[in-house]
C-alpha cells in the first residue's frame, strides 16, 4: 500500500505559508495528527512563521475554518485533521460525510491544495495506529501531500 502514499521527495517550493487546522475532538488522536504534520513540515525547512495552527472543536467545523483561511491570501495551502470514531449511530456517516464533501470543496473553490487529514476509523485502536509516531501517520502523509501538490502546481507554472 506505501506506492499510494505520497513521496517525501525534494520540494523546491520557495517560502511557503501552510496553514493547520486541527479539530480538538479525539485530542489524543489529533495532536499526534498535528505532531506528524508539523515534523513533516519541518524535514522540508517550512517551520516558525511559515506554519499556523489552528484548533476548532470537532471535525465537523473544519471546512468552515478551512474556507476562512483560504479567504485571506495568507496561505498557499491547508492541511486538515481530525478523527471520527464509529460508534452505535448513524451520527459517523453524517459527520464523515458533510466533513469530507467540505474539504473537498474548498480546495476546489478556493484553487489551494487542501489536504484531508481526517481518520474515519472503526475503533481506536485503529485511530492510534495512524496517529503514532510511525510510518502509517496520516498527519505526516497530509503535509506530504500538500508538498506535493504544491510543486505540481509549481510545474504547471512554468511550463
Amino acid at each position: 500500500m506505501g506506492e499510494f502514499r505520497p513521496e517525501e521527495g525534494i520540494f523546491d517550493l520557495g517560502d511557503v505559508r501552510i496553514a493547520v487546522i486541527a479539530a480538538r475532538w479525539n485530542a489524543e488522536i489529533t495532536d499526534g495528527l498535528l505532531a506528524g504534520a508539523v515534523r513533516a513540515l519541518g524535514r522540508h525547512d517550512i517551520t516558525g512563521n511559515a506554519v499556523e495552527v489552528y484548533r476548532v472543536p470537532g471535525a465537523f467545523e473544519l471546512p468552515l475554518a478551512a474556507q476562512q483561511a483560504a479567504r485571506t491570501g495568507r496561505f498557499d495551502a491547508i492541511i486538515t485533521l481530525g478523527c471520527v470514531i464509529r460508534g452505535d449511530t448513524p451520527h459517523f456517516d453524517y459527520v464523515c460525510a458533510e466533513t469530507t464533501r467540505g474539504i473537498g470543496e474548498v480546495g476546489l473553490q478556493e484553487n489551494l491544495p487542501v489536504a484531508f487529514g481526517l481518520l474515519t476509523t472503526d475503533n481506536l485502536q485503529q485511530s492510534l495506529d495512524r496517529s503514532a509516531d510511525n510510518d502509517e501517520n496520516k498527519g505526516v502523509e497530509a503535509a506530504l501531500t500538500v508538498l506535493e501538490m504544491l510543486s505540481v502546481f509549481k510545474q504547471m507554472q512554468s511550463s
